[in-house]
């Protein structure tokens, strides 16, 4: 997937040439999962799939189209009153509506979306789209907005506008993602340091979508809320959860299961620590620290699946593997694995195969590295 799909497709929905394209990745994590709205570290990577968002002032008064690849004709929609429809296109719109706040008389939009980005597989379609609309958008109006703060208002977007409550290492990693490095991000105080990263990564996509909205992960959040909370009784100090060590949180004698999701924020950012500077000793990843991850996920964070628990096991078993862990928020979605590429290549097939058998149903895999992050891209017609 590139510009072309996208140019072509709007060329082909709307007659004519867009005035812009701008395009996002998606991201996978290297570790560091449900640390970030927990005001803990991550470290994602950016990925070589792309979310492409092309787009022009609209020639029809009063009206706004937005299609996408999956959609035979453009749904309509009116720029100045913006509201939440629960449709997939709520994520490009609310970025409008916020880009669009204060002007008296914004411009209407045509808009085409391309992606080979799969949604509901915990590799960020959703903020790609965000970040891809927001560089687009401001191209149009000609403003210089830097990537941060562009991530950011996607950030917002998908909490305030979509509903989801989630922390904002997707939006920084798609914004900020940089070829041959990892995003290592301090989620409380926005800080980020490129990390080097040139190991090739196997995506797994159990190919059993998840919504965070329909999922367990809002429960989450509110049970690290309330960890946080009796924590702060001990330690009125505390900044977050991420905050506290895996000892105070013992010591604390939190219910069960309060203190099963606070030990695997506090154990999984203090990973996240170790595998940065695992990368910038000797630029590989340290595959027991990825087990140890999923581990915790699994038995502590319980947002694991069956599917994701098989993957891990299986492709373990291959020689020249060295670790493995769901990436995303879990509860479906993906996997990844890290090991030698020869390693990874070889056992893609027979993975799948296996996979196929065991669930009857056919996952996705691909090999991706490093990519760069959101960027606008040259139109030519």
């Amino acid at each position: 997937m590139n510009r072309h799909h996208a140019l072509d497709h709007f060329q082909q929905t709307y007659g004519s040439a867009p005035a812009i394209i701008a395009s996002a990745p998606g991201r996978v994590n290297l570790i560091g999962e449900h640390t970030d709205y927990n005001g803990g570290q991550v470290l994602p990577i950016a990925i070589d799939r792309r979310t492409y968002v092309a787009l022009r002032a609209a020639p029809r008064a009063g009206v706004s189209r937005i299609i996408s690849d999956k959609e035979s004709a453009p749904a309509e929609f009116d720029i100045r009153s913006i509201v939440r429809t629960g449709k997939w296109w709520d994520y490009v719109t609310g970025v409008c509506a916020s880009m669009n706040a204060g002007r008296d008389n914004p411009e209407q939009l045509d808009i085409a979306i391309v992606s080979d980005l799969p949604s509901g597989s915990g590799l960020s379609s959703s903020a790609a789209v965000e970040l891809a609309t927001s560089v687009a958008v401001a191209a149009l109006a000609e403003e210089k907005t830097a990537l941060k703060e562009l991530a950011l208002l996607s950030w917002r977007v998908e909490t305030e506008f979509v509903g989801v409550s989630c922390g904002v290492m997707d939006q920084f990693a798609c914004a900020l993602g940089k070829r041959e490095n990892a995003l290592h991000l301090w989620c409380d105080t926005l800080e980020t340091q490129q990390v080097p990263m040139r190991e090739a990564v196997l995506i797994f996509d159990t190919n059993m979508p998840r919504s965070l909205r329909a999922s367990q992960f809002n429960e989450r959040q509110q049970e690290c809320l309330e960890a946080l909370r009796l924590l702060r009784e001990r330690n009125p100090q505390l900044k977050n959860l991420a905050d506290a060590s895996p000892e105070e949180v013992r010591q604390a004698r939190l219910p069960r299961t309060i203190e099963k999701r606070a030990l695997h924020v506090t154990e999984e950012n203090l990973r996240v620590g170790e595998l940065v500077a695992a990368l910038k000793k000797s630029g590989t990843v340290q595959g027991d620290l990825l087990l140890a991850s999923h581990q915790s996920l699994r038995d502590q964070y319980e947002c694991s699946t069956r599917e994701l628990d098989w993957f891990v096991e299986r492709v373990m078993m291959t020689p020249g593997v060295r670790g493995a862990r769901l990436t995303g928020a879990g509860w479906g979605g993906c996997a990844i694995a890290v090991g030698d590429r020869e390693a990874l290549v070889g056992a893609e097939d027979a993975i799948a195969s296996d996979y196929r058998k065991a669930f009857g149903h056919q996952p996705r895999t691909w090999l991706t590295n490093a990519d760069d992050g959101a960027r606008l891209e040259t139109v030519s017609t």
